[in-house]
């Protein structure tokens, strides 16, 4: 497998297979929505198009990064997120990089969103996949955010063998600035437990496909047999 690490501003055409990769903390926190029992992720544009699908769909559940605000019901936040119910509910998520990353690939053929807690199911999906060509989109700071960049090297690893160790990973994401900032209280919206649940591998035995429906770019959880 030819596996390729891009930001998203450097996504010229769109790539046949792509695993968009926020750890901390888009895609954590997609793992813990479904996790807690929701149906669905319905991935927004913009914090006004994820307002204007709630006031459409006022049963939904929508989230965003940062501080609390009006018309908002969650933060991005996993810490928060699993005392969260939100059994058959649909979600809507608006990130500044996540979200941002899955919409820029919406047209490739397969689209992953992916972070450390299911990286094995999304590396076995990419294997059943047999995909030749895999670009790994790193949306934090630019493709330089580092836990990014390292879980998006694992899971590729992983998907061409079964040996590969996420001690080193998982140190580089640990010492990676967000993680820094989440640490010491630098971002909004966070929980004092955020970098430790970003950083359990594989504690999902699901992945994460999203794809097009009715004009919405959707997640759901995929469970290999």
């Amino acid at each position: 497998m030819d596996a390729r690490f891009l930001a998203i501003s450097e996504l010229t055409e769109t790539p046949s297979v792509a695993v968009v990769v926020d750890v901390m903390r888009a895609y954590t926190v997609a793992a813990w929505v479904f996790a807690q029992g929701a149906e669905k992720i319905v991935l927004a544009e913009s914090l006004d198009d994820a307002l204007a699908l709630k006031a459409r769909h006022p049963d939904w559940v929508a989230l965003k990064d940062g501080p609390p605000a009006p018309g908002f019901d969650l933060v991005n936040s996993p810490g928060v997120l699993r005392s969260a119910d939100l059994a058959g509910r649909t979600v809507v998520q608006k990130t500044t990089a996540g979200t941002v990353g899955a919409l820029a690939v919406k047209d490739a053929s397969l689209v992953l969103c992916a972070g450390f807690v299911v990286a094995e199911a999304t590396a076995r999906l990419l294997r059943t996949h047999g995909s030749d060509t895999v670009t790994f989109v790193v949306t934090g700071e630019d493709g330089r955010a580092d836990e990014d960049l390292a879980c998006a090297q694992y899971i590729a690893r992983r998907a061409t063998g079964t040996g590969t160790d996420a001690a080193d990973f998982l140190r580089r994401a640990a010492g990676s600035r967000a993680a820094a900032e989440l640490t010491r209280g630098m971002r909004e919206g966070a929980h004092p437990d955020d970098v430790a649940l970003c950083l359990e591998v594989d504690r999902f035995p699901f992945a994460m496909v999203a794809s097009p429906e009715d004009s919405l770019m959707v997640l759901r959880p995929h469970v290999l047999p």
